[in-house]
């Protein structure tokens, strides 16, 4: 009798745990599903012309992804670490650390377990969106740079099943969009990139750095789109690199390095909205804002080189392309050492 009591009580228990491991993944299984219908609803109530630009994106970039990015970005960026796979047989010469006794046991002989890459990250994408972006004096402003890269960088994560997460900043945090899998996600990070409009004109770099540290738990691989015309970040910037595997991506206008000969023109500092008036016809001036610009990038590099930060920089004139294939064929031969 006792033993039937306990079988039923037993059974019962059983019963209620499958009953508690259904209840969960139903409720994941609604939380996924009501998600998918919020998104695909707020796509579809975008206006046509912004829905228009944002699909554009997706097209553009389908190819560098496929044909470039692909392969590279999935050899290049890595995982959170080892995760178990299955257990094998032991063979001379295995780690005797990695002896499965359980397994050994009810076997008879050794087994061992065998761990592989876990390959999921989680890609934090930081757009600068201060007014500095909105220049350009060649076929983009940095701004529409930054979100088509960012699309690139996305769409090559979410292809690689990984997560995508978004901060857009300028000197606070203007919109965070926790990292979530999906290309109705994705959409939605690029058409943030594209058409948010940022409550203030300044930037703090520090303070989107500081934010990742506070938000994101676990490493992950945070890219900073920025035009980088901030000081005092340094001290975020080694704090922020120490968890989370940093790539500082530069963006900058031609007309930010060299001067035209275009007479008396007037330069407006886009963020704080300062004016001044200089004679473009002086060889003498226009070296002298050449040189001063060279040394700020010069600077630039020497602090991400100092910390260890990898670096890559685009122009608004160029294809953002080769750099980043660069880069990637870098980092991946490093890797390799």
């Amino acid at each position: 009798m006792n033993q039937l009591i306990l079988l039923a009580l037993g059974i019962g228990l059983l019963l209620i745990i499958v009953a508690i491991i259904w209840y969960f993944q139903h409720l994941r299984e609604l939380e996924r599903s009501t998600r998918q219908m919020v998104e695909s609803r707020e796509e579809q109530s975008l206006p046509k012309e912004l829905l228009k630009k944002v699909k554009q994106i997706e097209i553009n970039t389908r190819n560098v992804v496929n044909e470039v990015f692909s392969g590279e970005y999935h050899s290049v960026f890595k995982g959170r670490g080892m995760e178990f796979a299955e257990v094998r047989e032991y063979q001379p010469g295995d780690d005797v650390r990695l002896i499965d006794w359980n397994v050994s046991a009810r076997m008879g002989h050794p087994y061992v377990k065998i761990f592989e890459e876990e390959r999921e990250l989680t890609v934090m994408l930081m757009v600068d969106v201060s007014s500095s972006g909105n220049f350009g004096t060649a076929q983009q402003f940095k701004r529409e740079v930054a979100a088509e890269l960012s699309a690139v960088l996305a769409f090559s994560a979410i292809k690689n099943n990984d997560k995508v997460g978004l901060i857009i900043f300028s000197d606070r945090i203007e919109k965070f969009i926790p990292p979530r899998k999906g290309r109705t996600h994705v959409l939605r990070v690029i058409r943030e990139i594209l058409f948010y409009k940022p409550r203030e004109a300044t930037t703090s770099i520090g303070t989107a750095l500081e934010f990742l540290s506070r938000v994101i738990k676990r490493k992950s691989t945070a890219f900073l789109i920025s035009d980088f015309l901030a000081e005092d970040f340094k001290q975020p910037l080694q704090i922020a690199s120490k968890k989370h595997d940093i790539i500082a991506i530069s963006i900058s206008d031609p007309r930010e390095i060299s001067l035209p000969e275009a007479g008396m023109i007037e330069l407006e500092d886009a963020e704080t909205g300062e004016t001044i008036v200089i004679d473009t016809t002086s060889a003498q001036i226009r070296d002298e804002f050449h040189l001063k610009a060279m040394e700020q990038q010069n600077q630039l590099k020497s602090l991400f080189q100092s910390i260890g930060v990898d670096h890559i920089h685009i122009f608004t004139d160029q294809s953002y392309v080769e750099p980043v294939n660069k880069f990637f064929k870098m980092r991946a031969r490093r890797l390799a050492l």
